[in-house]
């Protein structure tokens, strides 16, 4: 035990000393964002995208915007595709060897994310421990490091192809972890790039339950299937029964806030969570605060951010600014150039800043889920709002859900039709629907005025989802784990009329 203590404290020390550092972007934002730009462009000037673009004549943020496109992924996959087959130079200099595959929510086709080895190196692995040294600074009696931490990460294994490999964006991580990360947290390595999910939570099962953990980390979802495994094979009657000294869950992905009470209830005492916000394209923001869900925007991380304003987000040449020019308040579509070889770059998530000293955001949705058939802009913050509402009115917890729009039919209002699958159903479901509907209306004017008099969109159209019935749904598409989510919103009926087909 000594020897733990001993080794907790060093491994504290060493990770704090990042503070200063971090204290400094925060003291100087813009000059730290603009550092990056114009180090990426100088390292890049001599690759294929450089050369094609004059990187080498750009000499301010303006001449930037002026000469260089904003892209999604499929302008960009044919650079992306030189890289994954052995060419050099093509985005960033020298070979790229490793790519994240990212299959998005749903979609068929994947994704493949460039890692370079300044983007594993500067950006995700650099967070990582930005993310202890943070909750170290602010809990200074933490013992992460005298206990295990448990991750759950991507089901995916590294696979070769063309001399380079891919794979989930966590196995890259996992495959290049330190030491002293790897002999205190659990599962193992191999276990933990496992592909096949049911064998894969066994295995992570026998190993953790033995186990003194004291931090989780993962996708809410997930980890709560996870969590609700070990107590079933334990036979615990929470999991701080199990593990005593648990003290942080460490979370992102998907929105919290529908999984807070389930939580709080499954655990059985009070723990700290803190978010963070990471995706195959890098990492970009970390709650810097106990007691505040909003995140700091990492600002040193070989990243430069701009912003698209939302209400000109579908304009052909919409308003493009940078972190100086935020508004607080304003929902934006985020624009990332990265050490990775990203370059004006589309990640498809929406921001809100809610402070701009220091920069910190909440996450408010995706540019592609939102529900806006009529006008009334609906976006995942707003429901996740409305929900957590309904349910403390109704005494109910919510599993998973996803909504879509009804459309108009001659003399017929339009409506949202819901999926929600409850962990706890509500005391009365007439009652759980109207506080949602209200709670809408309260936080998205668009909406309220859409509801009036049920001209445009009638009272939202709920069904109850059968046990399991959305991860029977990811399973029947090979998307169980890791970063696969279920699509929340969805502006068209692709997701949901599959579903009701299944709920019969």
């Amino acid at each position: 035990m000594a020897t733990k203590a001993l080794f907790n404290t060093v491994v504290n020390w060493f990770i704090k000393q990042r503070i200063d550092q971090i204290q400094h972007f925060i003291d100087h934002p813009i000059d730290t964002q603009k550092g990056i730009l114009f180090s990426q462009l100088f390292h890049a000037e001599d690759t294929e995208y450089g050369k094609k673009y004059g990187f080498n004549s750009i000499s301010s943020y303006q001449d930037f915007k002026n000469k260089v496109p904003v892209v999604c992924y499929e302008d960009f996959e044919p650079y992306i595709e030189k890289a994954r087959q052995g060419q050099k130079d093509v985005s960033w200099p020298g070979y790229i060897k490793h790519f994240a595959k990212s299959s998005g929510t749903t979609n068929a086709k994947s994704k493949f994310i460039p890692i370079s080895a300044e983007s594993l190196e500067y950006c995700h692995m650099k967070a990582g421990k930005d993310m202890v040294s943070i909750y170290a600074n602010n809990h200074p009696e933490n013992q992460l490091f005298t206990n295990k931490n448990l991750r759950l990460g991507g089901s995916s294994e590294l696979y070769a192809d063309f001399n380079t490999k891919f794979g989930d964006l966590s196995a890259i991580i996992i495959d290049n972890l330190p030491f002293w990360v790897e002999i205190t947290t659990i599962p193992n390595k191999k276990v933990s790039l496992m592909s096949e999910w049911e064998s894969k939570l066994q295995a992570i099962v026998s190993q953790v339950k033995n186990e003194d953990v004291g931090s989780i980390l993962g996708v809410p979802s997930w980890m709560m299937v996870l969590l609700q495994r070990v107590l079933k094979e334990t036979e615990a009657g929470s999991i701080s029964q199990l593990w005593p000294n648990l003290e942080v869950f460490f979370h992102g992905g998907i929105s919290f806030k529908p999984y807070r009470e389930q939580y709080q209830g499954i655990i059985g005492k009070k723990i700290n969570y803190y978010e963070i916000y990471n995706a195959s394209e890098g990492f970009f923001g970390i709650q810097d605060r106990s007691d505040s869900d909003e995140m700091l925007l990492m600002l040193d991380y070989g990243i430069f951010y701009e912003f698209i304003p939302m209400d000109q987000f579908h304009l052909s040449n919409p308003k493009v600014v940078c972190l100086e020019e935020v508004e607080k308040g304003k929902n934006y579509a985020m624009v990332i150039t990265t050490n990775g070889g990203l370059w004006r770059y589309l990640i498809g998530d929406t921001v809100v800043f809610t402070s701009t000293d220091p920069f910190r955001i909440k996450i408010t949705g995706r540019t592609k889920h939102y529900i806006n058939a009529f006008g009334e802009e609906l976006m995942i913050n707003n429901v996740d709002a409305a929900l957590a509402k309904a349910c403390e009115c109704t005494q109910a917890s919510i599993a998973e859900f996803t909504g879509a729009p009804v459309f108009m039919k001659e003399n017929e209002s339009g409506a949202h039709e819901w999926i929600f699958e409850f962990n706890k159903h509500p005391e009365n479901l007439d009652a759980f629907v109207d506080h949602f509907d209200q709670h809408l209306k309260s936080v998205n004017s668009d909406y309220e005025a859409k509801r009036y008099n049920n001209i445009t969109l009638k009272r939202p159209v709920v069904h109850i989802a059968k046990p399991n019935l959305f991860y029977l749904w990811l399973e029947s598409k090979g998307k169980l784990g890791g970063q696969n989510k279920v699509p929340r919103l969805s502006n068209d009926r692709e997701y949901i009329d599959v579903l009701l087909e299944l709920n019969k």
